[in-house]
């Protein structure tokens, strides 16, 4: 396989530079993290273009503290201690701010560096008419807490192709493993994740509504018997073995929803990307989670991607990308094997879609070792 996945991923960060306006100022970041890590390959030297998007950055981030100004002015009115620094304000000269103008510029800039960056990867792949690479927004997802919007996140879809993306952070989530949950509390993840008596949303029940308790020739006798929405039909509802273990098996979480405006189901393929340290997971769809909450992954799915996986205090706020190929499953479970087979597969197809210009990867890939894939 000639890709270099995580090339492949940063591709999908330079592929959007105008999705949300509310997003622009983090792509920027990232792009040059990702272009610092790699600027020691580089046939062509990129140095001129980092320094130009951090000095535009900075310029961005000058209007935007100039833009609080007047909030800072009132507050250091309120007190006679603060007296002098706010007559400083009212005397300093007034800067012209031109923020819109600006985030174009530094929008620019990013393009400037993305273009020298797999700039020096293009003549690396023979395509006669490569199709311009802009991923077009499919959707806002408005995250909500305690009822109240938090945030929009923007799902992106990859040219070509039904595949989406986000970025967001991670959850952990226990779901599956057959020691998650226990009456008295002690499983891998808190009781309260899975509901409440009556409304039992992380448990096998019976047709009473009554949660299932592993028995002695079960693997965790006295847990409870802990569902997913991915599933081994086959099996029993009682039977812990039917359902995908969070703790063995890297899968994401989706709202049910989302993943139905998007078509994908559960048992569909996905490769998740971690920003901080560039590690690279294949996943599938394993279970659907609240519908006003994106960004949760398995146990498992945290260990590959080098996030601290414990389900009650583990977990990341930001930084992590999710790639998801919708139609690409069959329904079904699926062991670790067939997830990195589908998944290199699935990244194999995509490759000829993508341009160069904003796409390119170079022609070695690594091997998956376990289910992790590292640069």
């Amino acid at each position: 396989m000639r890709c270099n996945l995580i090339l492949f991923a940063a591709a999908i960060f330079l592929c959007v530079p105008a999705m949300a306006k509310s997003k622009q100022v983090s792509a920027l970041q990232a792009s040059s993290q990702i272009g610092n890590q790699t600027s020691a390959r580089l046939a062509h030297d990129c140095s001129g273009d980092f320094e130009a998007l951090r000095e535009a950055r900075q310029v961005v981030d000058g209007d935007q503290r100039a833009t609080n100004a007047p909030s800072v002015l009132a507050a250091a009115s309120e007190t006679v201690a603060s007296e002098t620094v706010a007559s400083e304000i009212r005397d300093a000269s007034p800067v012209a701010i031109d923020l819109e103008q600006d985030l174009k510029f530094l929008e620019q800039k990013q393009t400037d560096l993305s273009g020298c960056i797999l700039g020096n990867y293009a003549q690396e792949l023979a395509q006669d008419s490569p199709a311009p690479c802009f991923g077009e927004l499919a959707m806002n997802f408005e995250m909500r807490h305690d009822g109240e919007p938090e945030q929009d996140i923007p799902i992106g879809r990859l040219p070509g192709s039904n595949a989406f993306f986000y970025e967001a952070g991670m959850t952990i989530d226990a779901d599956g493993a057959p020691n998650a949950y226990h009456p008295d509390n002690v499983g891998l993840d808190d009781l309260a994740n899975a509901g409440t008596p009556g409304r039992w949303e992380g448990l096998a029940k019976d047709a009473y509504g009554e949660p299932y308790i592993q028995g002695q020739d079960d693997p965790f006798p006295g847990y409870y018997v802990s569902e997913t929405a991915l599933a081994d039909r086959s099996k029993a509802v009682n039977d812990p073995a039917r359902y995908v273990d969070a703790s063995r098996i890297p899968f994401v979480v989706l709202p049910g929803m989302m993943a139905r405006q998007l078509g994908a189901r559960v048992g569909d393929f996905a490769i998740v990307f971690n920003r901080r340290n560039s590690k690279i997971s294949y996943a599938i769809f394993g279970d659907v989670g609240p519908f006003d909450r994106i960004g949760e992954g398995s146990m498992a799915l945290a260990e590959n991607l080098g996030i601290r996986s414990d389900a009650r205090n583990g977990g990341a706020r930001r930084g992590i990308v999710y790639l998801v190929f919708p139609g690409s499953g069959n329904g079904s479970p699926r062991t670790l094997e067939e997830i990195n087979a589908e998944g290199q597969r699935l990244v194999q197809e995509l490759e000829p879609s993508i341009s160069p210009e904003a796409c390119v990867v170079p022609r070695h890939a690594h091997e998956a070792e376990g289910n992790q894939i590292t640069n």
